[in-house]
């Protein structure tokens, strides 16, 4: 049980060297913030002697890869010679040389290749997934990053020499790596679906700034006619009306059969936009200023436009594609989930229920766990800087938030948190910590939520959340 401990990314051990003379059923392991017995340091090097004996003969050869954008540097460790020297060579970033260089290895070595490099996705991954005697083992950039920082504190940094260190790692540490297992091939589209649909709302976001920036130097009135500007009508009007002049000289019935053309029918809204664009004086009347923002303005509003039709389609194909899994109904009822968030979660849990044996290592791998540092007499607890992607926590984090006016025990653990002395974004991802952790047993179990039966664990439990319930219930 031991090992199984010690390979978690989530125990750090106490003290090797046990200065204090405690006995070893006294020693202790943190995990996540707790503090737990830990079993004596015994078999240690015996246990990874196996792990490289094994892995030594599971595999032919071992290969580390410095990948670059037009060509690869490696590193090759024969398995089944450990007498034998490296070798080192460069490849370059093509589809034929690829293959005829693989081929080769497999020539040459037989058997399974172990290959390492810094990347769980791109070109080269996708030229070496092709071949079924490939084991391909990701590497965090960080991690050897820090390895090389290591045995070059100049920092120093040459693409051969990271190719031999990304070897020596899964040659020196196999236990700390796993092996890259491709999901099926509808949950990997759905995950670049949603992906990049999200990179696509963040574009909407930015062009939306820059519109609403361009429109204030000359033409702020359209910013209050408006509640929202990321919108197709409000990139029509601009197109149609792009200064406030052209808008003033525009008659009644124009604007009436423009909103009605726009499914914007509402008598009281017209009337006050109406009423506005008679009453607005312009901020300026220099044609120095008004001439070049106004082609700026239609720049981004033509480009918003793109934008909110680029996610309109991604949404259809995602909406086509998620409700096929067979996990999707697991997601798709939970509170504040909807139509965007429901596919963004099924891909952030995937369909390996064996990657995640805890709920903890989704909450670190994730980003969402928090860490805590402890030295001497210092202890600090801080957000998780690195994770190996970033959308996920946001996925997690984005989600947690629409739950805290849909879901009654979730609103009153962040307001409780609020009540702490938490900020908002502390307390949401405390709330999508707590979150993770009863969606895992819902995945695990292939059982939907249920928030009664939740609720009826929160009071069997007696936690401290019910009282506060109560509490806001009556104030």
């Amino acid at each position: 049980m031991f090992p199984a401990l010690v390979s978690s990314p989530r125990v750090r051990l106490r003290s090797l060297t046990n200065t204090q003379g405690l006995p070893s059923y006294r020693l202790t392991y943190i995990a996540f913030a707790e503090l737990k017995h830990a079993y004596p340091f015994t078999n240690i090097s015996s246990w990874r002697a196996e792990m490289n004996t094994h892995s030594s003969l599971h595999y032919t050869a071992f290969i580390g890869i410095d990948w670059a954008d037009t060509k690869h540097d490696f590193c090759i460790q024969s398995g089944s010679d450990n007498k034998a020297g490296k070798a080192f060579g460069i490849i370059p970033h093509n589809v034929k040389k690829i293959e005829e260089w693989v081929t080769t290895l497999h020539r040459q070595y037989g058997g399974r290749l172990a290959f390492a490099l810094e990347l769980t996705k791109g070109p080269i991954v996708s030229a070496l997934q092709k071949y079924d005697f490939i084991d391909i083992f990701p590497i965090a950039p960080s991690t050897l990053a820090k390895y090389r920082e290591a045995f070059s504190p100049s920092r120093a940094k040459d693409d051969p020499t990271d190719a031999e260190l990304a070897l020596d790692l899964i040659l020196r540490h196999p236990e700390r790596f796993k092996p890259l297992k491709p999901q099926s091939a509808e949950m990997r589209t759905l995950v670049a679906l949603v992906e990049q649909r999200r990179r696509l709302v963040q574009e909407r976001i930015r062009i939306t700034n820059r519109l609403r920036n361009t429109l204030k130097q000359y033409y702020p009135q359209a910013l209050e006619w408006f509640d929202h500007i990321d919108t197709a009508l409000f990139c029509d009007f601009q197109e149609r009306w792009p200064t406030l002049d052209k808008a003033k000289r525009t008659r009644q019935t124009t604007l009436t059969t423009f909103f009605a053309n726009h499914n914007m029918r509402r008598k009281d809204v017209l009337e006050r936009r109406f009423n506005a664009i008679k009453e607005a004086a312009p901020l300026t009347t220099d044609e120095a200023i008004i001439a070049p923002n106004m082609l700026q303005a239609l720049v981004h509003a033509d480009l918003l436009r793109v934008v909110l039709r680029s996610i309109y389609k991604y949404d259809e194909q995602i909406a086509e594609l998620a409700p096929k899994h067979e996990d999707y109904f697991l997601f798709a009822a939970l509170p504040g989930a909807g139509p965007t968030l429901a596919p963004r979660l099924l891909t952030a849990f995937g369909e390996q229920r064996e990657r995640f044996t805890t709920a903890a290592e989704l909450q670190q791998y994730t980003g969402i766990a928090p860490v805590t540092e402890r030295s001497g007499k210092k202890h600090w607890v801080h957000w998780r800087w690195q994770c190996p992607t970033t959308f996920l926590r946001q996925t997690f984090v984005e989600w947690a938030a629409q739950t805290i006016n849909k879901s009654f025990w979730a609103g009153s653990y962040y307001y409780q948190q609020r009540d702490k002395g938490c900020s908002h974004n502390a307390a949401v991802r405390s709330l999508a910590f707590k979150w993770i952790r009863i969606l895992f047993v819902c995945w695990q179990n292939k059982k939907p939520y249920d928030e009664s039966i939740y609720l009826k664990a929160l009071q069997r439990r007696g936690s401290p959340l019910i009282s506060y319930m109560a509490n806001r219930e009556i104030t």
